[in-house]
């Protein structure tokens, strides 16, 4: 009973203070007030929105017409198609560069910026006003370049797609600065590359971008896309996120079509569980490195003396998973070992009509029978 009448009381209380903030606007027009100091609202605001918004901007407004921090640093921030005014705004106070997110997005929707938001990739510092910061989002970078990264990329590759790329990066930057990571420290293990968490998609970057400020965005593009679903998925399979990815980027390597990742994926774990080596190419493949000869860093076929190489990333005489990914998986892939099709399968063999599909198997005698003549 105590509790209903407290709640009651709040609920009374809230509606007092509303009333009371709604009568001092008739009397001293805070809407005209906060138009002085925030500009005109948008034509589309009702009354009542004009005198809420208008109040909570002049409430705050130190949040919004002040730096959150003086002395910080420039940071590149993507907006992507489709981004949500929600999703902007908790990522811009995610990265420190504006103090409150709500009422940031207040002022976006006082203003009607919220409705003129562009797509690309913006120089931001948390020195600039939450104001200026929205200001800014409304124009992307002109002197800008489309950056792409293909899912099953190594660093390598990557890299090497940066001469003609039109940014001004050289590969060798690049592969200096994907050797450090802006990594959390609790997701990923200490002294990990940026291998495996570059996502795979096509970037509009400005072309002054360095090597640091390009791997930063790959690299927060990744944990920024990945579902947290996903986390809860591969921890309850007993693997961290590096393994996940891991394991993700193998598949990535495995497969050609994306409906067959799931069940490849299901064989991998079958293995794993049975205590056997996981014995798939594509890890042999980023041990060789790169092969002149093909002009290629994923040589094939192998010759049989290559399964004899030695290094921790052979599992073929390795057994669990590798060190670490391989390569940049995509969606399909990084979901397919969060969520794996349920099968008997220990092997699976490219079909011979080069189609791109496999044939499992449960016993090595039954993989063989699919071998190719």
């Amino acid at each position: 009973m105590r509790r209903g009448r407290r709640r009651l009381l709040s609920a009374v209380l809230w509606f007092l203070s509303f009333l009371a903030l709604f009568l001092l606007s008739v009397g001293f027009g805070v809407p005209a007030l906060a138009e002085k100091v925030f500009g005109a609202p948008s034509a589309s605001l009702p009354s009542w929105q004009r005198f809420y918004i208008g109040a909570q901007l002049l409430l705050h407004a130190d949040l919004l017409l002040t730096p959150h921090n003086a002395a910080g640093e420039e940071r590149l921030f993507v907006i992507q198609p489709g981004e949500s005014v929600l999703s902007i705004s908790n990522r811009l106070e995610q990265m420190g560069l504006i103090p409150d997110a709500r009422l940031f997005r207040l002022y976006l929707i006082w203003s009607g910026m919220d409705s003129s938001i562009q797509v690309g990739t913006f120089r931001l510092n948390s020195a600039m006003t939450a104001r200026s910061i929205a200001e800014t989002l409304q124009s992307a970078e002109r002197t800008e370049v489309k950056f792409t990264v293909l899912a099953g990329w190594r660093l390598e590759e990557v890299a090497a797609s940066l001469p003609t790329s039109g940014l001004e990066i050289s590969p060798e930057a690049f592969l200096m600065a994907a050797a450090s990571p802006p990594f959390s420290p609790d997701l990923i293990p200490a002294g990990a590359s940026a291998e495996g968490f570059l996502y795979p998609d096509t970037y509009i970057l400005p072309r002054t971008t360095t090597a640091k400020q390009l791997v930063s965005v790959l690299v927060q593009t990744f944990f920024v896309r990945l579902p947290p679903e996903y986390l809860e998925a591969y921890a309850a399979r007993g693997l961290t996120l590096y393994q996940a990815v891991t394991l993700a980027s193998i598949i990535e390597r495995e497969a050609v079509v994306d409906d067959e990742m799931p069940l490849i994926a299901s064989v991998f774990y079958n293995r794993l569980a049975a205590g056997m080596m996981l014995q798939t190419d594509p890890t042999v493949q980023y041990a060789l490195g790169f092969i002149p000869e093909q002009n290629t860093w994923w040589k094939t076929p192998l010759a049989q003396g290559d399964l004899q190489v030695n290094s921790p990333y052979n599992t073929y005489l390795v057994h669990g998973l590798p060190p670490g990914p391989i390569c940049s998986p995509g969606v399909a892939a990084l979901r397919a070992v969060a969520y794996p099709a349920e099968s008997p399968y220990f092997y699976f063999q490219a079909k011979c009509d080069r189609s791109g599909l496999h044939n499992f198997a449960v016993t090595f005698e039954e993989h063989r029978q699919n071998y190719c003549p």
